[in-house]
């Protein structure tokens, strides 16, 4: 590698430089294309129209307002003036064949139902009308409203009372109004009038009596006429089975089974099991659910018939037994569902035991025979289990008290209310509300003091603890065996 000297760089023209034993080219001179494609780029980035209300003052602010300026001047410069009007071509006004054909392709003839073609003016043979003419006949629909009556909706709706009051009469045969749901459709068809200063007469109605009824009036021969048109009902029951999984409610609801249905068969199945402890992942589910189904294809969903849970040890089948709220939940041996233990009396805490105790009042050790339950004042005090009033008013210590008297001996006892809400002699229900708490008597503050006796002995009513337990016999026993195969032999997923 060599270096020429600084006098060999000089020589020689056209000859490429070299610096550090590298070649250097020769730059060229930029071209006019060059030139103007750099001027352009600086042009595009100048923003000729800034926000005037922004920067004021700055040189971009000067710059928008010269060009505004300037197109202010090149407007009015190029105007005509304010005060002349610009001249334009007027086109010939439309006569003859032409204005009928322009006319028939304008906004009012499509607006009057005028599609394509002419349209023909009115001429002197065309007699306006004095008045709007009616429909022959309006096909309307009502709804039947909650607590609402069926006579009043078909006035509503345009029919006269009269009629109206003969249609309901007529519909009644066939159902009782009562039972027509509210939400129920009602399609009626009233016909053409003899004059608009009475009502339309009821041509046809028609409407969904029941879930297994149709009713259908129309005028026959001059007459109104009510026909029910009965619906075939398949009354098979659903049966729904599954393997419990992760989660009883969610694989029975996976499975199928409606929401209500899966909580009555938890309710029917805690009686029995532990579904915590008790109820394993392996165990199958096992529904049945009262169902209809129409011949116009409506489902309709009823209760749970059938609670069963398949085991390793054993299985657990509970039938439904009676109807509506006596229905109870048998065993398919035909023993009854157990009650449970007896019904806490208040919602409270409580501060004080049965047995020996010191006798905040009295100042001495005393034999306390129930137990005290906290709470706040009127707070309502209920039975513990259905029974009759055997003592309602006032007595020594205890204050307003009641006694319940029970089947089997039992007896309970409430004291220190502060008002009573029932009277001697009279049957209450378990949970029924009895009285509310107090502090008359001999107490030291707002408190239940409750007792219970055994044959007129005193017991710890925390001790207490009993079952009821119903057994079927005889002929019920025999239906309810019946009843069991017969929810046992629907097959699973059966619609």
């Amino acid at each position: 590698m060599f270096l020429r000297s600084d006098h060999d760089l000089d020589q020689g023209g056209g000859a490429a430089a070299l610096t550090f034993g590298r070649a250097i080219a020769p730059q060229s001179s930029p071209t006019a294309q060059d030139r103007f494609e750099a001027v352009r780029s600086r042009m595009a980035q100048i923003d000729w129209a800034p926000d005037l209300g922004a920067q004021i003052g700055s040189a971009t602010w000067w710059r928008g307002a010269a060009t505004c300026t300037a197109l202010i001047a090149a407007t009015c410069f190029m105007s005509p003036g304010f005060n002349n009007p610009l001249i334009g071509a007027v086109p010939a006004p439309l006569e003859g064949s032409a204005w009928e054909d322009a006319r028939a392709q304008a906004i009012t003839p499509l607006g009057l139902g005028a599609n394509t073609g002419r349209r023909m003016a009115s001429n002197d043979l065309v007699a306006p009308l004095a008045e709007t003419p009616e429909r022959p006949i309006i096909e309307l629909a009502a709804t039947l409203g909650s607590g609402d009556n069926f006579s009043r909706v078909l006035a509503r709706a345009g029919v006269a009372r009269d009629e109206a009051e003969t249609v309901a009469n007529m519909v009644a045969r066939a159902v009782a109004l009562s039972t027509i749901k509210p939400g129920t459709q009602l399609a009626m068809t009233l016909g053409r009038r003899p004059s608009r200063d009475v009502p339309r007469p009821l041509d046809k109605l028609r409407f969904r009596a029941r879930f297994d009824l149709n009713v259908a009036v129309a005028r026959t021969g001059g007459a109104l006429v009510m026909t029910p048109e009965p619906i075939a009902i398949d009354n098979t029951p659903l049966r729904i089975r599954g393997v419990v999984g992760q989660s009883l409610y969610r694989s029975a609801r996976a499975a199928g089974a409606p929401a209500k249905a899966v909580e009555a068969y938890i309710r029917a199945l805690a009686s029995r099991v532990s579904i915590g402890r008790d109820v394993q992942a392996s165990n199958v589910f096992d529904l049945v659910i009262r169902q209809a189904r129409a011949a116009t294809g409506e489902v309709q969903i009823g209760e749970l018939l059938y609670a069963g849970l398949e085991r390793d040890a054993k299985k657990v089948q509970l039938v439904r037994w009676g109807e509506g709220k006596n229905g109870q939940w048998f065993e398919a041996s035909g023993t009854g569902e157990r009650r449970g233990v007896m019904q806490m009396p208040v919602a409270g805490r409580l501060t004080s035991s049965y047995g020996m105790r010191f006798h905040p009042i009295a100042r001495m050790m005393r034999m306390h025979k129930g137990i005290d339950i906290g709470a706040s004042y009127g707070t309502p005090i209920r039975a513990a289990m259905g029974g009759i009033v055997a003592i309602a008013g006032r007595s020594r210590g205890y204050g307003n008290f009641v006694k319940l008297a029970h089947s089997g001996g039992l007896a309970t006892g409430y004291g220190h209310m502060s008002r009573i809400a029932v009277r001697s002699g009279t049957r209450v229900t378990q949970g029924q509300i009895i009285g509310y708490v107090g502090s008359t008597g001999m107490s030291t503050g707002p408190h239940l003091h409750y007792e219970v006796w055994r044959n007129g002995a005193s017991i710890n009513p925390r001790a207490l603890s009993f079952t009821e337990v119903a057994q079927l016999s005889g002929k019920a026993l025999q239906a309810f065996k019946a009843r069991v195969a017969s929810l046992l032999a629907v097959k699973p997923g059966a619609h």
